[in-house]
């Protein structure tokens, strides 16, 4: 709780809006994506206002995207405290997930706002009886972020150039992710190759589903995206400890 602490206070200390930037960054990026994919290129989003079908993904990726990167670099971050003091390593990617789940929360309920606005306003958006799954939803993006940024973190004590890697990594992997695009557009394109393989899109997809009653869930598609996020995470569990008896002589 003290590193979750610290992730909350240090992130914006000494900035002028402070904590506002977690509202800010969401809804500002949802208006551009909303200029730029439906109305300059008029992708439609199912009767779905354009606005809050873009919200309800960017808060999703935003989740997910923090706990990776924020749990890529652990060791090298975080260097001076291991060094000095033995306690579990895993405690600091944990301590990650959980300050982001705050954030998520606050920009979740922003979202739940603007839902009240248009479904008031007489929006065809209505959320369905499988709304109570979204939990679940969370866990897999926690399990998903988690499990590749402990990998990843173990790989950085070696190779320093991964970490460039993954962010411009991620952002190519958010445009095949739906954040931007609904799944009808790849399948008119005939290119669902691009996103059927890749768990993330899987869950912005569900959860978009769950909660506007828009979006293309399968089987697989719900199966999928669970196995991979449990595998991913024990995987990283596995890594991340093998590493952490060692690392201090590499990093």
């Amino acid at each position: 709780m003290l590193f979750v602490k610290r992730d909350l206070i240090t992130l914006y200390k000494q900035t002028l809006l402070g904590p506002l930037w977690y509202l800010i960054q969401p809804l500002l990026t949802s208006i551009v994506f909303t200029l730029v994919f439906n109305k300059i290129a008029n992708i439609s989003t199912g009767g779905i206002p354009p606005f809050l079908f873009n919200l309800a993904g960017v808060i999703s990726w935003n989740y997910f995207r923090d706990c990776l990167t924020e749990t890529s670099d652990t060791f090298k971050k975080n260097q001076a405290i291991f060094g000095k003091v033995y306690f579990p390593r895993i405690i600091m990617p944990l301590s990650v997930v959980l300050s982001n789940l705050l954030k998520f929360g606050i920009q979740f309920g922003v979202f739940i706002c603007f839902y009240v606005y248009f479904y008031l306003n007489g929006s065809a958006i209505a959320a369905n009886i499988y709304v109570f799954t979204f939990p679940i939803v969370l866990v897999c993006m926690a399990l998903l972020g988690l499990g590749l940024g402990m990998i990843i973190s173990s790989m950085v004590t070696k190779y320093r150039d991964l970490i460039f890697l993954v962010s411009f990594g991620v952002q190519l992997l958010m445009h095949i992710s739906l954040v931007t695009l609904p799944y009808r557009v790849f399948q008119e394109n005939h290119i669902t190759w691009a996103v059927d393989y890749n768990p993330v899109a899987h869950i912005i997809e569900y959860s978009r589903f769950v909660l506007l009653g828009e979006g293309t869930v399968s089987l697989f598609g719900v199966v999928y995206p669970l196995v991979s996020s449990i595998v991913l995470f024990l995987l990283g569990v596995l890594v991340f400890n093998r590493t952490e008896k060692s690392f201090i002589d590499t990093i």
